[in-house]
């Protein structure tokens, strides 16, 4: 581990890829999209943005943000039940409390009497507190990928196995593999190769990534967060365009196995369908989502409460994030950016979360 934060390890990976590039002096930079958000982070964190352009290699931010993928109308289904609903907890983490919406946001929300919203660390929280207060409903705000829905559906279980009846979730499950089909097929896509999420790789594994290069020709790898983790999988992703055989290569192999987290797969498995999804900027995208199995009704938020959504626009007016989010621009080309758009007062999903774009490059840009 302390190698992949070496700088001199760093600055020979630097170096290597640099050579890389020369050797395949491609006409413009290589567009490379970093699916997950905390690589966005990790890229800027780290200093590696500047030094990669240089060499020739155009990161790009993809879908890889839950708080910001997750589209509005979703965001006012938890907004409608703590402003609407008496005696009401709706618990989440703390991002999504501050998404902006046509509706506000959470956390500007005055909730109904006797209701509140309440910021937790994990759905096990929540469902502690439904387990303590069993004449009140407790509703958890839950978003995620692969990564987090395990945990989730975990204590979805608990909940049914102990007949904690006032406990539901608010689902907003996503699962990675189905959008970068999309953003591939798309007319005009300019993404040459994706940098796969390590957190999300070590529950799927490697496997759900291999049609983008059977079926589109792209080559793609796994990378931790390190430094030098992810510089070993751009490395690899030069070495595929070098020989002409893209792949989906794992360079987390610490972490990732081939077949991912049996455990959690079959968690999910047996406690969840696959369903179609809708996604901030991309749209309604088939068995791209995740929904409780209907033996899990009465702790499904969305069927207790009757919850439907009408989807429409996404972004708020002048906003961009759905467009970042599919790597069609970079967030220095929104106009609200760094204008009406800050940290302080976000105008998208996208400067709220961490692992959102806008945030990091608001945060380091030089």
């Amino acid at each position: 581990m302390d190698e992949l934060k070496n700088r001199l390890v760093v600055r020979g990976l630097l170096k290597n890829i640099e050579s890389k590039i020369r050797d395949l002096n491609p006409s413009s930079p290589l567009k490379i999209m970093e699916v997950c958000g905390t690589h966005t982070m990790a890229l800027h964190r780290h200093g590696l943005k500047r030094p990669l352009s240089d060499a020739g290699i155009e990161m790009l931010s993809g879908p890889g943000c839950p708080v910001c993928i997750t589209p509005n109308e979703i965001h006012e289904q938890a907004i409608a039940l703590a402003t609407e609903r008496e005696g009401l907890i709706l618990t989440t983490f703390g991002d999504m409390t501050r998404v902006p919406t046509g509706r506000g946001s959470l956390q500007t929300a005055v909730p109904a009497p006797g209701s509140r919203v309440k910021l937790v660390y994990s759905p096990e929280e929540a469902l502690e507190i439904a387990r303590a207060e069993p004449g009140i409903e407790v509703v958890f705000f839950g978003v995620g990928f692969e990564t987090t829905i395990p945990g989730i559906t975990l204590t979805v279980r608990r909940a049914f196995e102990e007949g904690v009846d006032n406990f539901s979730v608010l689902t907003a499950f996503w699962l990675v593999p189905p959008p970068l089909r999309a953003i591939a097929s798309a007319p005009g896509m300019r993404i040459e190769a994706f940098l796969y999420p390590g957190h999300v790789s070590a529950v799927i594994g490697a496997r759900p990534y291999r049609f983008l290069s059977e079926e589109f020709g792209i080559p793609g790898a796994i990378a931790g967060f390190e430094p030098g983790d992810i510089l070993l999988a751009l490395s690899s992703i030069l070495d595929q365009m070098a020989r002409g055989r893209p792949e989906a290569a794992n360079a987390y192999g610490r972490v990732v196995r081939r077949d991912g987290n049996p455990a959690a797969l079959r968690l999910m498995e047996d406690t969840l369908r696959i369903d179609d999804a809708h996604w901030r900027g991309l749209g309604l995208i088939p068995k791209s989502g995740m929904r409780l199995k209907p033996e899990y009704a009465r702790h499904d938020a969305k069927i207790r409460y009757d919850l439907h959504a009408e989807y429409h626009a996404d972004d708020l007016p002048g906003c961009r994030c759905g467009e970042i989010l599919q790597g069609k621009i970079s967030p220095p080309e929104c106009p609200l950016f760094g204008n009406r758009c800050r940290p302080e007062t976000p105008q998208g999903p996208c400067m709220v979360s961490y692992e959102g774009s806008c945030l990091a490059h608001f945060k380091y840009r030089a």
